[in-house]
């Protein structure tokens, strides 16, 4: 795993738990379906999901737009496993690639539009600077980026239920998205128009949704 990411729930061995941990915790089927909707997928777009994780969004995707070109990358080789399955599960073909943390395997200018869900708490601020980087690179002009992720909370009691995602995600990755410094960083990366556009406050904090253009 390189310098900067870490596993879906911070350990490796508790990956597999993903989902369940996501059902039990927040209102999957409310931010997943939202995140798609912010997305809106068209038909014969080429979109980009950074970090596919167990490949639920992308079943979600496919699912509303079957004419989309969809791809998924990711850097753990075992969360790739669990979204392989359940891809096949709904027969569903999507290539999943996986990198090491550097550059995006794809050539600049690719994507209509790239998306990405519960990532970006994962990296320190350099990573994330650096995947920000490689987005607005593979992106096409006037490509459309959406963020689904933590960000400032929206009440003294969302900030304090957000602490447990701190406890196992760590303190250290997690403090730029409860600070609300998420859309700075889009905006040092190139990007325009940024802004959140909706959120949902969750047992376990607030879920907002981000938005800018290449």
């Amino acid at each position: 795993m390189s310098k900067g990411y870490s596993p879906a729930l911070g350990f490796d061995w508790l990956s597999v738990w993903y989902d369940l941990a996501i059902k039990l915790t927040m209102p999957e089927g409310k931010f997943r379906n939202l995140l798609i909707d912010h997305l809106k997928p068209g038909a014969r777009e080429y979109i980009l999901e950074f970090g596919f994780g167990t490949g639920t969004n992308l079943c979600l995707a496919a699912k509303k737009s079957p004419q989309s070109q969809l791809i998924g990358l990711d850097i753990d080789p075992k969360i790739r496993k669990i979204a392989q399955k359940k891809l096949s599960k709904h027969k569903l073909e999507v290539p999943l690639e996986l990198y090491e943390g550097g550059l995006f395997p794809f050539e600049s200018n690719s994507f209509d539009k790239v998306y990405s869900c519960l990532v970006f708490h994962h990296l320190d601020k350099e990573a994330k600077l650096k995947s920000l980087g490689e987005i607005y690179r593979v992106l096409k002009p006037g490509g459309k980026l959406i963020i689904g992720d933590w960000g400032k909370p929206k009440s003294r009691i969302m900030r304090m239920a957000f602490y447990s995602v701190q406890l196992l995600d760590g303190f250290k990755t997690t403090s730029d998205n409860v600070n609300g410094l998420l859309p700075e960083f889009v905006i040092d990366s190139g990007f325009t128009n940024v802004e959140e556009t909706d959120f949902i406050n969750t047992k376990i904090g607030s879920f907002c949704f981000y938005k800018a253009i290449k």
